[in-house]
């Protein structure tokens, strides 16, 4: 009866640390932190987009972007090496906003698979549908804006963005 004591006093020790050390704080923080920080990349990426389409655009057709930045108001037109950037910059962001909605996916593939052997299952995907959706709205965009800097972008970089861009859709329908 000692041993079995003295073992449940080591276990129960080395799970309050545990717990201490990996969750100290609720799980709903957590996902709150998680959801913040996809939206906070959704929003960069479609802040991006504006800026392609602001560049596409030029200076003349975005006199807010003129009165912000005295810069842009002597320039006559941006340098057209900074549109490619752009976009491949666009396209790095919305690549990793993807690998946030997958790994999203499958912590609710795991957690399904876990309700099977009787864990808690609460999540509802809502949420998900919502990053989804909201993550192709922005693919659809960026993608259009890829099509039309298409003279711009040249013959050996455009295939490549096409295709890259084709697999985040891909990879989000296939998951």
């Amino acid at each position: 009866l000692r041993l079995v004591a003295v073992l449940k006093a080591i276990l129960e020790g080395e799970k309050a640390a545990v717990l201490k050390r990996d969750r100290h704080l609720p799980l709903s923080f957590h996902r709150r932190q998680e959801e913040l920080k996809f939206s906070l990349g959704l929003q960069r990426l479609q802040h991006r987009v504006r800026e392609i389409q602001a560049l596409r655009d030029g200076p003349a057709a975005s006199p807010q972007l003129n009165m912000r930045d005295p810069q842009l108001k002597t320039e006559a037109k941006p340098p057209e090496s900074e549109l490619p950037t752009l976009i491949l910059e666009a396209v790095k962001e919305l690549e990793a906003a993807k690998q946030q909605v997958l790994k999203r996916i499958q912590i609710w593939k795991r957690q399904q698979q876990l309700a099977g052997n009787g864990a808690l299952f609460e999540e509802n995907l809502a949420p998900l549908q919502k990053r989804c959706e909201s993550l192709v709205e922005v693919y659809f965009q960026l993608h259009q804006q890829v099509m039309a800097a298409s003279g711009e972008l040249g013959a050996e970089l455009l295939p490549r963005l096409q295709e890259r861009c084709n697999e985040v859709l891909s990879s989000l329908v296939k998951r």
